[in-house]
């Protein structure tokens, strides 16, 4: 089973949201697990993401992928750190530099999105390379 540990600033407001991110990990139980780990502040966002041997950290100017290129970069990250993967969602400000500086950087896309709707697309896009890599026509 591999893991993923969600880091961001903030818990979810809004009970649509819970509920869409609920159904996803829904379908992706047995396989995928999420702990979600919320931070009051960037500071304590630094602090609990120092902790982490490996991290992937979202931020607009990282490095954009197609579903089908963020499935396999995931499938990789997956091989590299064994069956656990830790994934940064920064505040309202963004990502801390300090973060910046140590992680691998993604985009979900050009466009702005609160982190909560990040938290949504995010975790559809980890079904979606789910299905992608099983080879379920899901994402198509």
């Amino acid at each position: 089973m591999i893991k993923i540990k969600l880091l961001s600033v903030g818990k979810t407001k809004e009970a649509w949201l819970d509920e869409a991110i609920a159904e996803y990990i829904k379908r992706l139980q047995g396989d995928i697990s999420f702990e979600f780990v919320w931070a009051k502040d960037d500071a304590q966002l630094v602090a609990l993401a120092q902790k982490e041997p490996h991290l992937i950290c979202l931020d607009a100017a990282g490095k954009a992928f197609t579903s089908e290129q963020f499935a396999h970069f995931l499938e990789d990250q997956w091989q590299r750190g064994g069956s656990r993967l830790t994934i940064v969602i920064g505040g309202a400000e963004g990502l801390p530099l300090q973060l910046k500086a140590k992680s691998v950087l993604v985009s979900l896309s050009p466009l702005t999105f609160t982190h909560q709707i990040a938290r949504l697309i995010l975790i559809e896009q980890i079904y979606r390379t789910h299905e992608i890599l099983r080879g379920s026509p899901y994402h198509k």
